[in-house]
């Protein structure tokens, strides 16, 4: 150990002995609690055999020899004591030379970050240096290229075919002149347009002249495929598919490039194409008219009430009584709304069809309609724009012409009405194809079919108002030919209106709408309506004119019935006549409306009348009886003395001897009287029913006149459960 260490040692021994000399009151109880832990001493101390003294003694001899073993120790290890001083001293000497070249390394290192630093700037400004000559390269790499024509463009404008290949190089074409002429910098690397370039100068009078031999080649494409448009066999809708939409980025190209060239074409393909849809049309029109089988369907001798005078200039009476000119049939199939194609007219000549001409005008219309939107898509996509105008201007004029040429002549209100409802058809359908165009020529060929229909409608309720039964040729007791057409016209009338509509439209007029013309500032059909007094719609005018046309016909045959000089012969004749009304609607399927309603009550009234002046013929003093008798009893003037005893009796004693005889005689009455079988059983049940009621009425006033004493001829009335028996026979025998 060293001397140093040695005195270091020996202080503090001895600050730790002078230490043990002062002890504070803290001390002392800490050394006391930890002397007490020591239980054997505990125990000691409490038993009292623990001698502090000699403990003490015996304590601090035991510290002796242990500071005793404590010298000899240290001094045993002298020797190792000072080997370890001297490696220290060793290992301070080798830590000074380490030190020492650590700060040789300390010494370098700083010359050689200096170096570094200067390579990292170095580095850096070589870095921003290769940068900028990049961005150069790009944008000199940019500008050339969007500047320079490449000789394979040139050579595909020039002489390639007029293909995708091609349509890819006007676009590449478009792109260089665009570039080339472009005055704002901002799109540009080098923050200056081309067209401030001396290259940029250039190359634009190239490019120019490439465009010009562009626009020629490509004006020369469009033209030969617009001449093909006029060649016979020509499938139109390919050559517009494939020649021109095909290629609808050219024509744009043509647009920006020449617009003069642009319209030239546009001009060109809409004469073109105007000519041949007119030539189209024409030609199918005149084939359809050669397939109509109604134009001499219906000639304006063929009204409802048609005069007896014409029927005898016919062959046969028969054949000009027909009603098939106001029978609907499968004529109202035309306004089915599933799709039917067109007719195709070439075929139908080959094996001599015929159809109706609404059935022809609604083939010429999906044409129409097909060709306008084929027309309207084609220029919108190709042209971008709407030729319509330009177009069908003669086509349409055309169809009008040959309409209004058809129409002079024609005097079927059927066939009218199915045109009118046919046009309302296309027009919903061109509207939801978004095609407007059409709603003005829609709204003419309405303008000439409504007055047309309302002029055809004053011929027939003309026909009814003038009617006498002189021109008629007579009446007899059967249903006269007039009410058999009136009633087929009324219900193919009512039926066309119908179709389509969920609610009959002879009791919701608001349905009706569907008639109504698109563009109510049409001044003829303006005029038309206000003729009548209202704003009511197309379809309200017809039903009105239809309940006028009814009302006349009432009139008809109640002057018709005044031909017959006995009263049941006019109540049979009205009978037979609206009867048959009756069944036509029933036949046809009509819903019932306002105009079968009052049919049916006139009938019901007709009937009640014939009922009553039946019986009258059999049974009339006996009626007469019980309604005087019955009067009088309800006055309290009547009881068994003022009424005569003698009268009543025959009464009873007749009823009960002619009652069964009288049915037979009604029975035939019926069965003479009405050609329908139904209505008349229907009538025979009413007056037998009517009897009944009658003569139990009759059975009533007698127990109440002699409800005193019973007369002793009431033994003669005859049971009702008799009379009502015999009635159920008739029923069966029905």
């Amino acid at each position: 150990m060293s001397r140093d260490g040695i005195a270091s040692a020996l202080s503090a021994f001895t600050k730790q002995d002078s230490s043990t000399e002062v002890f504070s009151e803290e001390q002392l109880s800490t050394d006391l609690a930890q002397f007490l832990s020591n239980p054997t001493l505990r125990a000691a101390l409490a038993d009292g055999s623990l001698d502090l003294t000699s403990y003490s003694s015996t304590v601090e001899g035991e510290l002796a020899e242990l500071e005793i073993q404590c010298i000899f120790a240290y001094r045993s290890k002298t020797q190792e004591i000072a080997r370890l001083c001297k490696d220290l001293d060793h290992c301070d000497g080798v830590l000074l030379g380490v030190q020492e070249m650590l700060l040789g390394f300390q010494a370098d290192l700083g010359g050689l970050s200096g170096d570094i630093r200067q390579l990292q700037e170095t580095s850096k400004r070589l870095g921003i240096q290769l940068h900028n000559r990049k961005a150069a390269a790009i944008g000199m790499r940019e500008f050339l290229g969007r500047i320079v024509l490449s000789p394979r463009l040139c050579e595909t404008i020039t002489k390639g075919a007029i293909n995708l290949q091609f349509q890819q190089a006007i676009k590449e074409l478009s792109r260089l002149y665009n570039d080339t002429h472009c005055e704002s910098p901002q799109d540009w690397a080098c923050k200056k347009p081309p067209a401030e370039t001396s290259a940029g100068e250039e190359m634009q009078e190239h490019i120019k002249q490439l465009r010009l031999v562009a626009v020629s080649r490509i004006r020369e494409y469009f033209f030969q495929q617009m001449v093909l448009l006029r060649k016979p066999q020509t499938n139109i809708r390919i050559l517009q598919s494939h020649g021109l939409l095909h290629h609808a980025d050219l024509y744009e190209f043509l647009l920006d490039a020449s617009p003069s060239v642009a319209q030239e074409l546009f001009k060109a393909y809409t004469t073109r194409m105007s000519n041949t849809m007119y030539a189209l049309f024409r030609t199918y029109q005149a084939q359809l008219i050669q397939l109509d089988a109604t134009k001499h369907a219906a000639t304006r001798q063929d009204v409802l009430a048609v005069e007896d005078a014409y029927l005898r200039d016919s062959i046969t009476t028969k054949a000009k009584k027909r009603v098939d000119v106001f029978t609907l049939g499968s004529r109202a199939n035309v306004l089915n709304t599933t799709h039917e194609p067109p007719v195709v007219a070439h075929v139908a000549l080959s094996e001599q069809r015929t159809y109706p001409y609404e059935r022809l005008l609604k083939s010429c219309l999906q044409h129409l309609v097909d060709a306008v939107t084929n027309e309207h898509v084609v220029c919108r996509q190709f042209f971008k724009r709407d030729a319509f105008d330009s177009l069908f201007p003669n086509s349409l004029q055309l169809l009008l012409e040959q309409l209004e040429n058809y129409l002079f002549g024609c005097y079927d209100a059927l066939c009218i009405l199915l045109m009118i409802k046919v046009i309302h058809q296309f027009r919903k359908s061109a509207q939801s194809r978004t095609i407007h165009s059409l709603d003005n020529f829609f709204d003419q060929m309405t303008n000439l079919l409504w007055p047309r229909l309302k002029t055809v409608m004053e011929i027939h309720q003309r026909s009814i108002k003038q009617a006498t039964a002189t021109s008629l040729g007579g009446v007899d007791l059967h249903a006269h030919y007039v009410s058999r057409r009136f009633a087929e016209f009324t219900c193919s009338v009512l039926l066309i209106l119908q179709k389509g509509n969920k609610q009959v439209q002879s009791t919701d007029r608001n349905s009706k709408s569907s008639l109504k013309r698109s563009n109510s500032q049409a001044s003829q059909n303006r005029e038309k309506m206000n003729s009548i007094g209202s704003i009511a719609s197309a379809g309200e005018m017809l039903l009105r004119d239809l309940n006028d046309l009814l009302g006349d016909y009432i009139a008809l045959l109640k002057r018709l019935a005044e031909e017959h000089t006995v009263n049941i012969k006019k109540i049979v004749f009205m009978i037979n006549n609206l009867d048959q009304v009756v069944c036509i609607f029933q036949e046809r399927r009509v819903a019932g409306g306002k105009e079968l309603n009052r049919v049916l009550e006139l009938l019901m009234l007709q009937r009640e009348l014939f009922v009553e002046e039946e019986l009258l013929q059999g049974f009339s003093k006996m009626i007469a009886f019980v309604q005087q008798t019955e009067t009088s009893l309800a006055a309290g003037a009547v009881n068994d003395k003022s009424v005569n005893y003698q009268v009543v009796e025959s009464l009873v004693r007749e009823f009960a001897s002619n009652w069964r005889t009288g049915m037979e005689a009604i029975n035939r009455n019926v069965l003479s009287y009405f050609s329908n079988f139904r209505n008349g059983m229907e009538i025979l049940k009413q007056v037998l029913t009517q009897l009944l009621l009658y003569y139990t009425r009759f059975q009533d006033v007698v127990r109440k006149v002699f409800k005193k004493q019973q007369p002793d001829f009431a033994k003669d009335l005859v049971p009702t459960a008799v009379i009502l028996a015999e009635i159920k026979k008739y029923a069966l025998s029905i």
